[in-house]
């Protein structure tokens, strides 16, 4: 079935996951287009894993809705399920086989045979860096090559829509950086939501991310987007020779909320995202206008990690994001 800018080839609505009184997904709401690769943040029990088994069909929903390149996944779970390559939580695989049995297991599964099974078991390991380990058993491999095989399963069929369940966990530096790019690379012709606690991972791989907390959807937007609630945003950083009353004087300026000393740097935050701008001409203006001996300065960017913790920490979360149906 065809999908397009009102089709998205993932649409969530209100969907809603209870077991008994908890409410591990509570109404959410997004969809993801073709060409997008999503990160799915939040801290652990937010309802990410609890999510992504539910737009795969392993899991029912309670309540709402989720389709997958146009089909229902509850009403047509077949035709759903045909699209989609789903690497779970903890990557469950059959140890006693080898990894090219169970490749090829897993593309038998998938309706491939003969010439097209093996064909595609060759693509997967080439892409999963597995040439060298398909005689071995799974049980007799580290854990970043289990890993490695269990995604090698999701891409067998070369699915249009990949779920993704802390796909580079377990992984050294050098795999996890390979991943990223396979990630990033498949999501430019392919739907891509991967769920990860590595925040860096938002910047390496996503263009969006949606953190989840408590089972509602709290924030949702490019890493830019993302980046710009934090409140370090737009402050202008600077190290200034000999002038003990320069402090006071960018406090002073309009476009500035307050000045806070760095040791050596004075970090100067605007009043809100809308003056960064205005504080930045300000400064120079000030800087340059004064004659000030600038050693050092430059404009911040914000921090996901302190947008993460700010609104998933308990107490202080906000309510859900008014975005949350984005695109």
């Amino acid at each position: 079935m065809a999908d397009g800018p009102q089709n998205p080839m993932i649409r969530i609505e209100n969907l809603v996951k209870a077991f008994g009184a908890k409410r591990a997904v509570d109404g959410v709401s997004f969809s993801v287009e073709r060409g997008e690769v999503l990160g799915f943040l939040g801290p652990n029990g937010a309802g990410k894993s609890t999510t992504m088994r539910m737009i795969t069909g392993f899991l029912p929903a309670t309540d709402g809705r989720v389709s997958v390149g146009g089909f229902d996944v509850a009403e047509s779970p077949l035709e759903a399920k045909r699209l989609i390559g789903y690497l779970p939580e903890n990557a469950p695989s059959y140890p006693d086989m080898s990894v090219r049995g169970f490749l090829s297991f897993a593309a038998e599964m998938r309706g491939l045979d003969g010439g097209a099974r093996k064909k595609a078991v060759g693509r997967v390991a080439e892409l999963c860096f597995l040439a060298s380990v398909l005689h071995q058993s799974i049980d007799t491999l580290s854990k970043g090559y289990r890993h490695r095989t269990c995604l090698a399963q999701a891409l067998i069929h070369d699915p249009e829509v990949l779920i993704l369940d802390e796909p580079t966990d377990g992984l050294d530096p050098n795999q996890k950086h390979e991943v990223r790019n396979l990630i990033r690379d498949m999501g430019k012709n392919k739907v891509v939501v991967f769920s990860t606690h590595i925040l860096e991972e938002v910047d390496a791989a996503c263009t969006r991310a949606i953190i989840i907390d408590r089972g509602r959807i709290v924030a949702n937007g490019t890493p830019a987007e993302l980046r710009a609630k934090s409140e370090i945003a737009g402050a202008m950083t600077l190290q200034i020779a000999g002038v003990p009353d320069a402090a006071a004087r960018l406090a002073a300026l309009p476009a500035a909320r307050k000045v806070e000393p760095l040791g050596a740097l004075l970090r100067v935050y605007p009043k809100d995202a809308l003056a960064a701008a205005e504080l930045a001409r300000s400064v120079i203006e000030l800087v340059n206008r004064e004659g000030w001996k600038l050693e050092s300065m430059r404009t911040e960017e914000g921090h996901l990690d302190e947008v993460f913790r700010r609104i998933t920490l308990p107490d202080t979360a906000p309510a859900p994001s008014t975005s949350a149906v984005k695109r």
